[in-house]
């Protein structure tokens, strides 16, 4: 076998949200809303158990009247949005309207932040001649953010779950990577942190690497591995 394509998760494999707590700040900042620091903690760390925060922290308990939603959202833009800020909305905040602000806080680049080896290791893959897509559950567009990291030219393809209204693991969302790239899934490496969703790539026949969703600081070269594995192929 040789690997003629790679495959990445978005969140928690090549980028990492910001904090909760960074969050909210540039919202209230935006919004000219001060708050006393005591209640902007509880604030966020109330957001934090909630889950509403997307690519952070999962929900503590998802409430009965959002569990169906849940288990869809990423199947349609309207969902995505509907259910994360369903999630927020149970916790007060000083202005109703921060719901939505804070969702659309989350689709900034700028609330992103590249792993510190991802774009050595997508070059790396662009040097050895490795087509590369992402394949992300998620509700909206992100090649800005792989734009405005300078990450975009490493990337053949995207296949977001949205787009397609079918959500890891069904290897239906592989399969159109696969498809785009123009390489066989037994010729084709899966890299994700979510053993769930990333494991449906293998009913395809990819091979599947996990790394470690941590935030940027605590994970400097989990990706590198990848290199050396294509390598060895």
């Amino acid at each position: 076998m040789t690997i003629k394509g790679a495959l990445f998760d978005f969140s928690g494999t090549l980028f990492r949200i910001e904090s909760a707590g960074e969050w909210l700040r540039a919202v209230l900042l935006e919004a000219g809303l001060p708050l006393p620091e005591a209640e902007f903690e509880r604030l966020a760390a109330g957001l934090e158990r909630a889950g509403a925060l997307p690519g952070g922290a999962r929900p503590e308990v998802v409430p009965e009247r959002l569990a169906e939603l849940w288990a869809q959202r990423d199947r349609s833009a309207a969902q995505h949005r509907a259910a994360f800020t369903g999630l927020s909305r149970e916790v007060p905040l000083p202005d109703p309207l921060l719901h939505d602000a804070l969702y659309d806080r989350h689709m900034r680049p700028e609330a992103w932040h590249p792993y510190a080896d991802a774009g050595e290791v997508l070059a790396g893959l662009r040097e050895r001649g490795v087509r590369v897509a992402v394949v992300s559950n998620i509700g909206w567009d992100l090649r800005p953010v792989f734009r405005a990291h300078g990450l975009d030219p490493y990337v053949d393809a995207y296949a977001l779950s949205y787009e397609h209204e079918i959500q890891k693991p069904d290897p239906r969302l592989f399969a159109h990577a696969c498809e785009a790239l123009g390489v066989g899934p037994v010729d084709t490496l899966m890299v994700g942190d979510d053993r769930h969703a990333d494991s449906g790539a293998t009913a395809l026949g990819c091979t599947v690497h996990f790394v470690d969703h941590l935030p940027v600081d605590q994970r400097p070269d989990a990706l590198r591995p990848v290199l050396d594995l294509i390598d060895r192929t």
